[in-house]
């Protein structure tokens, strides 16, 4: 028996429904709890398992959607086959074995490596920060500064320097600053599952500010789910990534009895 609220209940029935069912979800933050080293972080056993039960549905279709580059999304989360891949916040995709490596032009690759000095300046003037190197940008992760105070101070120090590179995209997270230079947002990456998909309806959770615009891209008929606090756009809310394996048990269970019929 769920104990869901109300409301989300009645949206979860609803979206289980479906004919072709994205459940499109972050890692970090929903998945996973939050931790301070990112590569220590790992799935909620029934999160993983309620996944699974997805992913093996008829027509439903599982996704990751997340800020990680796509080597470190896979160490961490172990998603099944069948599970569609959206890393760097879009700018790295995974939509089968055919799919393309990401390649950058020489520009790019010129003003990644800018973007990066940048960085490595910024942590070698602040104890505990640590930089993080992805395909496409670079990260200043703060997690581990132990005054609030001095980790804003190296976030905004960063948010300078990157401000200097035009064509790079500096993105707010939890504890990160990442820049990149290829232009995209999590709204962009659910569009283009759903293209690819031809999902009739589709299910994102998030937990970051990152994930605002994986809100703003869901439509009529969509479910979006904010895990955690904070301001958002989703229309429902759950306190945590352990409150959230409820939600993922409740859908897997719902979408089976409908494709079942």
């Amino acid at each position: 028996m769920s104990a869901l609220d109300t409301e989300l209940q009645a949206a979860l029935e609803s979206v289980a429904g479906t004919g072709k069912l994205l459940v499109a979800l972050d890692f970090d933050g929903v998945l996973a709890p939050l931790v301070e080293l990112a590569e220590d972080a790992r799935p909620l056993d029934g999160s993983a398992a309620a996944v699974r039960a997805l992913a093996s549905l008829p027509n439903t279709v599982t996704a990751f959607i997340s800020g990680r580059a796509l080597d470190s999304l896979r160490t961490v989360a172990s998603p099944d086959p069948e599970t569609l891949l959206i890393g760097s916040h879009g700018a790295e995709t995974w939509t089968g074995p055919n799919q393309e490596p990401l390649q950058l032009t020489a520009e790019q690759a010129q003003l990644l490596a800018r973007a990066r000095t940048a960085v490595e300046s910024v942590v070698a003037r602040h104890p505990g920060c640590r930089l993080e190197h992805k395909p496409a940008g670079v990260v200043l992760h703060t997690r581990s500064v132990s005054e609030p105070a001095a980790a804003a101070a190296a976030t905004e120090e960063a948010r300078r320097e990157l401000g200097l590179l035009e064509g790079v995209q500096v993105t707010d997270g939890k504890s990160v600053l990442e820049a990149s230079v290829v232009h995209t947002n999590k709204g962009e990456g659910i569009r283009a599952l759903r293209q690819l998909t031809g999902a009739t309806a589709v299910l994102f959770a998030g937990d970051d500010v990152t994930d605002e615009r994986g809100f703003a891209a869901l439509q009529p008929g969509d479910v979006g789910i904010k895990v955690g606090d904070g301001s958002t756009a989703a229309a429902y809310r759950v306190a945590s990534p352990e409150a959230f394996t409820a939600v993922l048990a409740e859908l897997a269970r719902l979408r089976a009895a409908a494709v079942a019929e």
